[in-house]
């Protein structure tokens, strides 16, 4: 069944303006930690949010959602963090079997009305042995009762929606299933506090949300057990994050093009040139494309191939930052210098769920 969305295809035309005339003087005031919420609501009016979720012709434009993403992140890697959390939201409703979902909430998230996170940073380090699983859940009439606390989740407020996974007994074993909910920050026993002071990205909206017996209704169920959805929804999820590495990347790569007049007598005598970057981004762009074609893939071979694009753009990412530092030069180096914005940026994209790290170590744990 598809839900017919209440937006148009994205709106490039109108994404680019809001970019350039909205999103581009506000990059001071977000990197000093206001969450651009207007600019959020006003993405999803230009379609932003929509493209990769069923549609009532049942198109899905991954890629339309990354290149969307990569535009804002020319400009602000804070905003583009803010809109993957909301395509991922779109993405696990509109990838589930939830009908009361897909017709009531869903919508209104692909349209920007209602703003969301993801809450998966630690089940995704949890399936991966990185940490416990921290929140667990006792069945009850109607649904479940959700103990425990998520450190991490961006883009929510008093009156927003996150995905959650949590452990549930099974009866009979001692191994826990998986279960993949939404929740909503304005229920009881859902608590949000806002104590993180980062070096960046402080205008993300990222919340502490403590869970304290908080009943989770069945219509918000996504998956239960949830594990084969999980391995549906992974290549999608990990994928659109590339849209906020290329936007750095291209940023970083214009930064170096301007200073090529003043500076480009000394800059040649760096390693790496604007023109190196350009080649490395566009094959980067001609793998992501090619992968966005089967977003729902469910084999290792392409998930392999997903973490690789994934650790190539948050590599390139830094690399390119610090060259673009290195290029600027002391213009950079001044404390409201956008070079040294970027390049603090540029570390989120590389310490973002799932980090440098855990891809190579997913990579090397996941089977040939």
């Amino acid at each position: 069944m598809n839900i017919a969305l209440p937006i148009d295809p994205v709106d490039t035309a109108e994404v680019d303006r809001i970019t350039t005339q909205t999103l581009a003087p506000m990059v001071r005031d977000i990197d000093a930690g206001e969450y651009p919420e207007a600019v959020m609501r006003a993405y999803g009016s230009a379609g932003a949010y929509g493209s990769h979720v069923d549609g009532p012709d049942s198109s899905i434009d991954v890629m339309r959602a990354i290149e969307a993403m990569s535009r804002a992140g020319e400009v602000c890697t804070s905003t583009a963090f803010c809109i993957w959390c909301q395509d991922a939201l779109a993405w696990y409703i509109y990838s589930s079997d939830n009908e009361h979902l897909k017709s009531t909430l869903g919508p209104r998230i692909a349209s920007g009305e209602v703003l969301g996170g993801t809450g998966l940073s630690n089940p995704m380090k949890a399936v991966n042995g990185i940490e416990p699983m921290r929140l667990k859940a006792t069945r009850v009439d109607g649904g479940y009762h959700v103990k425990g606390l998520l450190p991490w989740v961006s883009n929510i407020g008093e009156e927003g929606y996150f995905g959650i996974v949590f452990d549930a007994p099974v009866d009979g074993s001692r191994t826990p299933k998986k279960v993949m909910a939404v929740a909503y920050s304005g229920w009881d026993g859902v608590k949000l506090k806002l104590d993180h002071d980062f070096v960046a990205m402080g205008g993300t909206a990222t919340c502490q949300v403590q869970f304290r017996d908080a009943f989770i209704p069945d219509e918000y169920i996504l998956a239960d057990p949830a594990e084969q959805f999980i391995k549906r929804i992974r290549g999608g999820f990990v994928l659109m994050q590339c849209g906020m590495a290329s936007g750095m990347v291209q940023s970083c790569i214009d930064l170096m093009d301007q200073v090529t007049g003043p500076l480009g007598h000394v800059n040649q005598y760096l390693e790496k040139q604007p023109d190196d970057f350009r080649t490395e981004l566009s094959a980067l762009m001609t793998e992501i494309a090619d992968l966005a074609k089967t977003p729902y893939d469910p084999s290792n071979a392409y998930f392999r191939r997903v973490l690789t694009a994934r650790l190539k753009g948050g590599e390139m990412a830094v690399e390119s930052a610090h060259y673009a530092m290195l290029h600027c030069g002391a213009r950079g180096y001044v404390s409201q210098g956008t070079a040294q914005r970027r390049l603090r940026e540029a570390y989120f994209v590389a310490i973002v769920t799932p980090a440098t790290k855990q891809l190579r170590k997913m990579l090397a744990d996941l089977p040939a």
